[in-house]
């Protein structure tokens, strides 16, 4: 059995707003005599919109009118009806998630997107998004090592830390390519962000809202911005507006190692420029496993790989197609710049991203259905269950004595307004766990998932190995209360699904799972 879906991508960021139409193509890839199993087996990219600038009829309100034209009109280019979209999803990221409208926009979006997968995505899992449509979790899977994506937008740079292709960590700095902006015709200064007037400020700087705008005149700022970029990833810890310019966190010390206190590595002369990169071992030869640091804390080595995504990036591995360094009326020319001359790039593994402008949102939702194991644990529940977020967690940070903080830590990316919300927990499991193993597992859950438990909120739970139904007999016991509890097994997710649960079937003894993925690569 084969099928094809259209699915099309919205996406209203900080500085821009794009469309994709992607075909989705889907296969039974079980044998005949097997429970059905549903995979993406190919997509394509049909139509990419024209990039806009995100329009704004103050500096808090989205204009929603002009930017249902511009849905409206590249629907039509793409000779596309919205009755033909078989599934989508609409993303609103950055400054654009926080204006007073944001969520009535979305809402009134979603009709042209199908059943809409994603509405809004704070910093943490637009860093995760972005990361994974630079395709840097490939990356860092394939050469097991750690690797960041940096995805610089108009208004925030956000930071994707993976390790052997699992996001084990996010950060996002308030360094962007639309922090100043300028008017080409006039050459004055229109608008200069709070934080960096700040800076400023305190520096001295003779950059002002209001004056000429030169290029020498913002290079010592953008210094200061490019340092703090740098001790994002643990290159330096000398950036004294580093804590300034942290939106909500930074990477943790465990991802970062103690880079900053080890001399630079070697580096050998990279292709194109003379530009200086560092030469990582030969392929195949892990460089980045895990290690114990000073007091017993477990530690990642430190990172040696990083990507770059976003509209700034674009310019950053292209930079002979913008030789005007205010092509686009704001400093981001000029801060791809400052970046390609930067330790980031003499220092570290500089890896081309899959998508740069785009990779927030290269496709848009895909359905695959799959059906969970047998050996599955549920009570109080009210099915069906739909749009569930899945927070996954790194088979490191399953771990006894790790799981409870890395699950507590990860939560927050997803809450909404400061509260908890629904959402379901994804591991690896053991396939052949102890009994003591077991409650390990089910008491790490509980104490991570305690803000959710306190809101009242059903405790949900997919495992990769066959160990649902100890582990929800488990949790059940241990949570000594009647909340709705859903543990499933054979199924397995990664960050940025979304997952529905249907009804029970076979007697009760298995759920339909539709795994909604966000399509992010080519």
């Amino acid at each position: 059995m084969r099928e094809e879906l259209l699915s099309v991508g919205i996406d209203l960021g900080t500085s821009t707003t794009q469309l994709v139409f992607s075909r989705l193509f889907i296969e039974n890839m079980a044998g005949s005599y097997s429970v059905p199993r549903m995979e993406i087996t190919g997509k394509e990219i049909q139509y990419k919109s024209h990039i806009y600038f995100t329009p704004l009829m103050d500096q808090n309100t989205i204009d929603f009118p002009k930017i249902r034209q511009i849905v409206e009109r590249e629907y039509e280019r793409a000779g596309v009806k919205k009755e033909e979209i078989d599934t989508g999803a609409v993303i609103i990221t950055g400054e654009t998630a926080r204006k007073e409208n944001a969520r009535e926009v979305v809402n009134a979006l979603s009709g042209f997107a199908g059943d809409f997968v994603v509405a809004t995505a704070g910093p943490d899992l637009e860093s995760v998004i972005a990361g994974k449509g630079a395709g840097t979790d490939v990356y860092s899977r394939e050469n097991r090592r750690m690797a960041v994506n940096i995805d610089i937008g108009g208004g925030t740079s956000n930071l994707a830390a993976f390790w052997q292709g699992d996001t084990v960590d996010t950060g996002c700095l308030d360094v962007g390519g639309r922090l100043i902006r300028v008017d080409r015709d006039t050459g004055k200064v229109t608008y200069i962000a709070p934080k960096l007037l700040r800076i400023i400020e305190g520096e001295g700087f003779s950059i002002r809202l209001g004056g000429p705008f030169s290029v020498e005149g913002v290079r010592p700022l953008l210094r200061i911005l490019v340092r703090a970029l740098e001790q994002s990833v643990g290159l330096r810890r000398d950036c004294k507006y580093y804590e300034l310019l942290i939106t909500n966190h930074g990477l943790s010390p465990q991802v970062l190692g103690s880079r900053a206190d080890k001399p630079a590595p070697s580096c050998a002369t990279g292709a194109g420029g003379g530009e200086e990169r560092w030469e990582p071992p030969a392929s195949g030869t892990p460089s980045h496993t895990k290690a114990e640091w000073g007091n017993g804390e477990e530690r990642w080595e430190p990172v040696s790989c990083v990507s770059f995504s976003g509209g700034v990036a674009a310019v950053l591995y292209h930079p002979e197609d913008y030789p005007d360094p205010l092509q686009f009326g704001d400093m981001g020319i000029l801060l791809a710049r400052e970046i390609r001359s930067s330790r980031l790039f003499r220092e570290l593994r500089v890896i081309e991203s899959a998508e740069t402008i785009r990779a927030t949102v290269v496709g848009a939702g895909s359905h695959t259905t799959e059906i969970s194991g047998s050996t599955i644990t549920y009570a109080n529940a009210e099915f069906p269950l739909k749009n569930l977020p899945v927070l996954k967690l790194a088979r490191e940070e399953e771990q006894p004595g790790r799981l409870a903080g890395a699950l507590e830590r990860k939560l927050r990316w997803f809450w909404t307004e400061g509260q908890p919300v629904r959402l379901a927990v994804a591991l690896e499991g053991e396939a052949n766990p102890t009994f003591v193993r077991v409650q390990e597992y089910a008491k790490e859950l509980l104490t991570g998932l305690a803000p959710n438990l306190r809101a009242g909120l059903p405790t949900l739970v997919v495992v990769a190995q066959d160990m649902a139904k100890a582990l929800g007999q488990t949790l059940l016991s241990m949570a000594g209360s009647g909340g709705a509890l859903v543990c499933l097994d054979g199924i397995r997710l990664s960050e940025g699904d979304y997952i529905d649960i249907g009804r029970p079937a076979a007697g009760g003894s298995v759920l339909p799972v539709v795994v909604k993925t966000l399509v992010f690569q080519k």
